[in-house]
């Protein structure tokens, strides 16, 4: 398995429940891109998802809450899955989309949310849940531990060794390592990796972490086109995001997080006595039509799980059982033509 994020280390559970020996290679340490520095929305909305994704979408938002309790379980550590639930605030091009007519607010805002600032703007309830992802990985990670995966850190894979259309072994910084099958979870740098150039890039997202006023300042996730904000259960709040191209740069600009600073105030004016704990970027794996790349490549026995941009999360539970089945050759009941690798051959 190439990368340790939620996607590799999910779907190298997956595989150790269906008998496989897996090791795991990561360049840095496990869980620490794009998985640690996700705010953890667990998005399921038709209009943000791409319609070739809904049904993975929406299977693996099911799946959640198993597949955490699976986790926690297994690890002995909390991943903090909240179901409280979403306050969106949609734009105006979405303002009428025919399923939020349905998704009303249980009560007034005023009483739903008594932290958010007046406003006239229309406000609808998403039944959403949110994860707290760094704490989600490290379970995983631990988790697959406890199954017997093994792990390899700091080991940066160069290349997958075929020869006459064999595949041989994964070549790193520092040795190879001999399988007779291997899966490409690498991520923004799964592209990287010779012999196949698969067009996932890098999309940098800048956020910031508040240590709220009051324990339950927030209940629900907000969710604006401006920003959003993620409540956790020991009291932080998560602020985001941008979306930008600027490659494998993850330095934070202070004008991007006071600008998401002030715009959280504007939206929770109580948040101006919040204390900045952190700020970060990540890099989220993007692909040309924002659809991840699933299932096996020209080479035999050389599999790709990736560019899932910013549904890696909510996708990893649906990913990992998919996967498996492909490699393991047990069928899988989605199409998964949408996301072959094949779409991007020359």
């Amino acid at each position: 398995m190439i990368g340790g994020g939620i996607i590799g280390l999910t779907l190298s559970i997956e595989l150790r429940k269906k008998g496989a020996s897996v090791l795991v290679v990561e360049r840095g340490a496990p869980g620490r891109e794009a998985s640690y520095a996700a705010g953890g929305m667990l998005v399921d909305c038709p209009f943000e998802t791409p319609a070739a994704l809904q049904a993975l979408a929406t299977g693996s938002a099911r799946m959640y809450p198993e597949f955490a309790y699976e986790l926690e379980v297994e690890s002995g550590m909390k991943v903090d899955l909240r179901d409280q639930g979403t306050i969106l605030f949609p734009s105006a091009e979405h303002a009428s989309h025919p399923p939020l007519q349905e998704a009303a607010l249980p009560a007034p805002i005023a009483e739903f949310e008594p932290a958010l600032a007046a406003t006239d703007r229309p406000a609808f309830y998403l039944k959403e849940r949110s994860v707290d992802l760094r704490a989600l990985t490290a379970a995983a990670l631990q988790a697959a531990k406890h199954r017997g995966v093994d792990v390899s850190s700091g080991e940066e894979v160069a290349a997958v060794n075929v020869s006459d259309g064999q595949l041989l072994s994964i070549i790193t910084n520092k040795t190879s390592f001999h399988a007779p099958k291997v899966v490409n979870c690498a991520g923004a740098w799964s592209g990287q990796i010779a012999p196949h150039a698969f067009p996932t890039r890098p999309v940098k997202g800048q956020m910031l972490c508040l240590a709220s006023p009051t324990h339950n300042l927030l209940k629900h996730v907000i969710r604006s086109p401006e920003i959003y904000l993620i409540p956790r259960s020991n009291g932080r709040i998560l602020v985001g995001t941008t979306v930008e191209e600027a490659g494998f740069d993850k330095r934070t600009d202070i004008a991007t997080i006071q600008r998401l600073h002030h715009a959280a105030i504007a939206m929770v004016p109580e948040l101006r006595n919040a204390k900045i704990l952190e700020d970060w970027a990540g890099l989220r794996p993007g692909t040309p039509d924002a659809l991840p790349i699933l299932g096996a490549t020209a080479t035999p026995g050389y599999y790709v799980a990736t560019g899932h941009f910013r549904d890696g999360i909510l996708l990893a539970p649906i990913t990992a059982q998919v996967m498996a089945e492909v490699i393991t050759g047990t069928g899988c009941p989605y199409d998964l033509s949408p996301f072959s690798p094949a779409r991007f051959a020359t």
